[in-house]
This record gives C-alpha cells, sequence and structure tokens, in this order.
C-alpha cells in the first residue's frame, strides 16, 4: 500500500513537472513568434509591406525550430528559475546568440528573405521577453508566499528598520538553517506595501497573528533590539506565542555573549529572561567607579552564573586586578580566557583555586594580593541537596563566610558584599537559613570591624546554574514531559545581568552592616514561564509537550519572600529607585557568639543536631520536616 501510494504521488509530481515544462516551452513559442513580428514592425516602421509580410510567414517556421531548439538543447527548461541568477540569465542569452548565428547563417545561404537587422532585433527582442517572462514568475511565485521556499521554513520578521533589513539579509544566506524570510512586519504607517530584499511588510505588528495564518509562517524573528524588555517587547512575544511558531529573537552581543563578531548582532533562541517586563536598569555609573576603579579586587565563587557575571561587569570600570577565586577550575578557566579574549592577554585578572572553608589559603591571597574590594558569591544554593547534607551547608556557608570576613577584617579589605537570598526569609530549607546566619554574620562584622560590610538578598537568577529554566528548556528538548513542583508555585525572578549589576550598585551604598533588598517586580507564576517557554518552542502546552505536576522537593516554599514581617514596616530607601534597606533587628553578640559555638560543634555530624543548631540561630526557621501537607507548607509561608 505505502509502496504504490509513493508511485501514485511521484507519478503526478512527474506529471506535474512536465506539464510545467510544456507550458513554459509553448509560452516561448509564442513569444519567439511576437518578436519575429515586432522585430519586422520596427524595421519597417509599423507598416510592413505586404511581400515582406509573406516572406516572414514563410520564415517563421525555421526561425522557430533554431530558437527552440537551442533552448531545449541548451536546458533552458531544466533550471528553476524562482531561484535563477546570474549565470542562468547568460546562459539564456548565449543560447539565443546561437540561435541568432544559425538563422544568419540559414538566410545567407537557403535564401530566407529577411534582413540581417531583423534577425539581430529578432535574437535581442526574445531575450527580453524570455528572460521577463521568468523574472515575472519569479517575482509572482515568491509574492505568493505558498511557492519558491524549496526546503526553507516561511518566516516572518518583526521589524523593517536596519535590524529587519540585516535578518532578511542573513536569512537568505543561509535559507535552510535560518529559515527563509517572506512577509514583515511594522507599526511605522510609512513602511507599509514597501520591500526589503523583496520581502514585503504587509502589516503591523498587531497584525502578527492574522498574518501569521495566512501566510502559513512558521518562525518568527524579532527585529527590534532597541525595544529591549520593556513592556513593548512583551506585547510583541505574548502576540507572537499566540501563533505557536518557533520565535527567535535578533539580539545585540554583550560582554557575556560568546557568538559572533564584536558589534556584529545574531539570532538567537528566546529564552524566559525574554517575558520578563523589566525597564533597563540605569546604574551610577560613577559611584561604582568610586570604589572599583583602580583598585583590587576579589570575587568568591567568580567561576559560578552570578559571579562570573559580576567579573564581566567589574572589568568595565577598570580595576587595578581581578581575583577570580573559586573551587572549581574549570569554569574559572573559561571565565578567564574569555575576560583575555575580550580585554586582551595582559588584562588584569588572576585565577586563584581554592576553598572558603580554608582559612589559611585565604590568609595566603589577601597576604599576597591585598585585595580592596570583596564580593563573596561562593555558596553551597541547591536546596534539595542541602536538606540531605545540612552540615555541608553549615560548614560551607556559614563558616566559610566567617573565614573569609575575618581573613579580609585582618588584612584591610575596605568592602565586602555578600550576596544573599529570599530564602533566607522566614526560611523552610537549611540552605535559606544558612544564608540568614550569613546575613547575621555581615552585621555583626559591620558593627565590630572598620570594614565596610554589606549582604544583598535577591531572588531566582534566571540561566543560572540549577535554576528551573535551563531544565524547562532541557526537557523541551528531548520530547518533554516539562516538570512543574506544584501548579501555584511562584518566584520572584532576575536576569543575570540585572543581579550583577544592581549587586555593584549597592556595593556603592556606604552603609556598613546593612541588608540590601533588590526590586525584583512582581512574582511570576512557574506554570506560566512553563507555558510561554513551551510556546517559545512552538508547541502548545499540553497539547504537543505535556506538563507533568512532580509535587514540592523537600525544602521548597510556594512563595518565597523578599521581606520578613519585622522588616517590612521599617524598610528605608536608598539613592537607586530599586534598591532598599531592610532594618533587620540584630542578636545580642554574646547570645549569637555562644549559638555560633554550638552550631559549628553541630555540624561536625550531618544528622538532627545540625538541623536543630541551625534552627536555634534562626528563630524563623521552619524545617521542612515538619511539615508534611501542602496545605499546612502553603500557610506556612
Amino acid at each position: 500500500m505505502f509502496c504504490a501510494r509513493g508511485g501514485y504521488g511521484m507519478s503526478v509530481f512527474k506529471k506535474h513537472l512536465w506539464m510545467r515544462k510544456a507550458g513554459m516551452f509553448l509560452l516561448d513559442v509564442v513569444l519567439t513568434c511576437l518578436s519575429i513580428y515586432v522585430s519586422m514592425e520596427l524595421r519597417f516602421e509599423m507598416a510592413i509591406p505586404w511581400r515582406h509580410a509573406v516572406t516572414m510567414v514563410n520564415a517563421v517556421p525555421i526561425v522557430l525550430v533554431a530558437y527552440m531548439a537551442c533552448y531545449l538543447l541548451g536546458g533552458i527548461y531544466q533550471i528553476m528559475w524562482r531561484y535563477a541568477g546570474v549565470r542562468d540569465v547568460a546562459r539564456l542569452s548565449l543560447l539565443s546568440a546561437i540561435a541568432c548565428g544559425i538563422t544568419l547563417t540559414l538566410n545567407q545561404f537557403m535564401g530566407l528573405g529577411l534582413f540581417r537587422g531583423v534577425l539581430v532585433f529578432i535574437c535581442l527582442i526574445n531575450t527580453i521577453a524570455i528572460g521577463g517572462s521568468r523574472m515575472l514568475w519569479r517575482v509572482f511565485s515568491k509574492d505568493r508566499i505558498s511557492g519558491g521556499l524549496g526546503d526553507a521554513m516561511p518566516v516572518m520578521v518583526v521589524g523593517a528598520g536596519e535590524a529587519g533589513a540585516y535578518a532578511v539579509n542573513i536569512c537568505n544566506k543561509n535559507p535552510k538553517r535560518l529559515g527563509k524570510p517572506v512577509i514583515l512586519v511594522d507599526d511605522a504607517h510609512g513602511k507599509q506595501g514597501l520591500r526589503i530584499q523583496n520581502v514585503p511588510v504587509r502589516g503591523t505588528i498587531e497584525d502578527i497573528p492574522r498574518l501569521a495564518t495566512r501566510y502559513g509562517i512558521r518562525e518568527i524573528i524579532v527585529a527590534i533590539p532597541s525595544l529591549g524588555n520593556g513592556e513593548r517587547m512583551q506585547r510583541i512575544l505574548e502576540l507572537c506565542n499566540e501563533t505557536h511558531c518557533h520565535t527567535r529573537i535578533l539580539s545585540e552581543p554583550t560582554d557575556s555573549d560568546a557568538m559572533g563578531a564584536e558589534g556584529t548582532p545574531f539570532i538567537r533562541e528566546l529564552n524566559i529572561s525574554d517575558f520578563l517586563s523589566r525597564d533597563e536598569i540605569e546604574l551610577d555609573t560613577e559611584s561604582i567607579a568610586g570604589y572599583l576603579s583602580g583598585k583590587v579586587v576579589m570575587v568568591t565563587g567568580g567561576g559560578g552564573s552570578i559571579g562570573s557575571e559580576i567579573c564581566r561587569q567589574i572589568m568595565r570600570f577598570k580595576p587595578k586586578l581581578l581575583i577570580i577565586f573559586e573551587i572549581y577550575e574549570n569554569c574559572a578557566y573559561e571565565l578567564e580566557y574569555e575576560l583575555r579574549q575580550k580585554y586582551g592577554r595582559d588584562c588584569p585578572v588572576v585565577t586563584l583555586i581554592g576553598s572558603i572553608r580554608d582559612r589559611a589559603r585565604l590568609d595566603e591571597v589577601f597576604e599576597l594580593y591585598h585585595p580592596q574590594v570583596v564580593f563573596h558569591a561562593a555558596a553551597h544554593k541547591h536546596v534539595p541537596l542541602m536538606e540531605i547534607s545540612p552540615a555541608e551547608a553549615i560548614k560551607n556557608n556559614v563558616f566559610g563566610t566567617r573565614n573569609l570576613l575575618e581573613a579580609a577584617s585582618s588584612h584591610g579589605v575596605e568592602r565586602l558584599v555578600q550576596l544573599s537570598t529570599d530564602k533566607a526569609v522566614n526560611p523552610t530549607n537549611v540552605m535559606g537559613a544558612t544564608k540568614r546566619i550569613t546575613e547575621m554574620l555581615i552585621q555583626y562584622y559591620g558593627a565590630h570591624t572598620d570594614m565596610k560590610c554589606m549582604a544583598v538578598r535577591f531572588g531566582n537568577v534566571l540561566g543560572s546554574h540549577g535554576s528551573v529554566i535551563p531544565l524547562m528548556e532541557a526537557q523541551i528538548r528531548k520530547g518533554g514531559p516539562v516538570t512543574v513542583t506544584h501548579p501555584d508555585i511562584t518566584r520572584y525572578f532576575m536576569t543575570i545581568p540585572e543581579a550583577a549589576q544592581l549587586v555593584l550598585q549597592a556595593g556603592g551604598i556606604a552603609r556598613s552592616g546593612s541588608i540590601f533588598v533588590l526590586d525584583m517586580g512582581e512574582p511570576v507564576r512557574i506554570m506560566d514561564l512553563a507555558q510561554k517557554l513551551i510556546r517559545a518552542y512552538g508547541y502548545e502546552p499540553n497539547v504537543d509537550m505535556p506538563i507533568k505536576i512532580i509535587g514540592l522537593r523537600p525544602g521548597e516554599k510556594l512563595y518565597e519572600e523578599l521581606l520578613m514581617d519585622s522588616e517590612r514596616n521599617k524598610m528605608t530607601k536608598t539613592a537607586h529607585k530599586k534598591i532598599f534597606v531592610a532594618n533587620v533587628d540584630r542578636v545580642d553578640d554574646a547570645q549569637f557568639a555562644r549559638m555560633m559555638e554550638r552550631l559549628e560543634a553541630a555540624a561536625e555530624h550531618n544528622d538532627e543536631s545540625a538541623v536543630e543548631a541551625v534552627a536555634e540561630v534562626v528563630p524563623t526557621y521552619h524545617p521542612w520536616k515538619d511539615r508534611k501537607d501542602p496545605e499546612e507548607k502553603k500557610a506556612a509561608v
């Protein structure tokens, strides 16, 4: 049955191809006859004498056979004219010239009675007529959209400016990989009906869903980099999402982009950060440069997602030396290589391998390089893993941070910025509780040393190691299902560059012992993110791509918070509109010291005593094990 259908389909295709060639052949016969007639009319100034008209009629079959034979033998009807180029037009011209030579020879030796000028006119007019008919067909077939794409996907380009023209150009150069642009949309009324490289502008951005259906669009490229991630971009992406087309974006390269030549935009996959409605962050570069430029700056955990972006941002302010302090050498090496590629082999960067749990190594580094500013991004961050290994979270996050604070204060560090998390607020997991303790340490050392200490508290960072988005993208690429822990779970989200820039900005606010809270915008439902991401890949959630609810993981909350109840009414503003100060109640120093001693002893064993010791230090910590029912967990947050 399959073979029979295949053979039938092939025979239909061959029949269609034969009919197309026959139609083109008959058209050329008519055009050649018209060329003979027009040439004679031109020769006799639109008044052909009767005897010459008879001569013309008698000569038509011979001239016609000469031209059609040359076209057949020369392969004119094997050319796909909708993709024709200069070589194909040159072939047509050469074959017409050969046919002209043949007719001139026959006229000379067989006495056809035609003027030589008429035969030359026939050659010129016929070449123009046949070539023009092919070009008209090419334009018509492209404009029809339904044909002329070959194996390439039909693509809509959003934006008919310079970026749109660039997107059309690079797609046309590689249509099999990037698709074939067939339509543009733009809100500018003056561009409607115009063409960019023969691709028409057919409507406005609001017409995206309608035009995508009408023209059979399978892929959309958003080519308006100037919009950033503002509300207008969000509207465009929502409209693209409605089409269920695979959506990509023409992006300007950033410091962290390794693709393309410097200054050259490239087409990238749409990522979920594009769906966050964020205004561009306005940095007070003077205040940042004031404490970074010409200084020795150290970043612990410098090879991680946030740490590496902080390093990239620091390099913009020309430090005297950047120290990347990292336990995992691969990421650190890749970052150093990237920075040297961007700033030259002699850029002031050094990568040091070590752990914040090793006090001797920290003292060695501080003694040798004398860092003046420290950004502390090193930590164990994976919530479920730390629930299983609480002692390791305590040793690394709490006492590793204490090691760093003691080494920094004893070696004259001017400023230390600790990266905290919203999970430190009313924590239900060990990781969040240990980060709350590090905030207490920042308060303690800020009050008892000359070093300016501060913590910066923010939520989830899109694209960081272990975040939900890379996991979802991997699941989509594998065909699903996409897993979500709970249908109502929400999180605060921020992009990596946003977080890094605001951390640097917070570091410039000289309030020692402060806990800064970043404005994270509105919390986002993970289910909504999953659905948007699935549609961005061209699938329909729970139709083409299933979403599976797997239940909350150990230590996971339904809702995260950026402020505790005791902090909410006392929060104060800073000079930067996206950075606030949480006025946290301080713990009695003597009591805090005693609790830290018991915590250090309890961390020697990875058992329940370690968790109990954490709960003693952090009264707002409610361990996951104490809440079995999801509704209780929901009520607790």
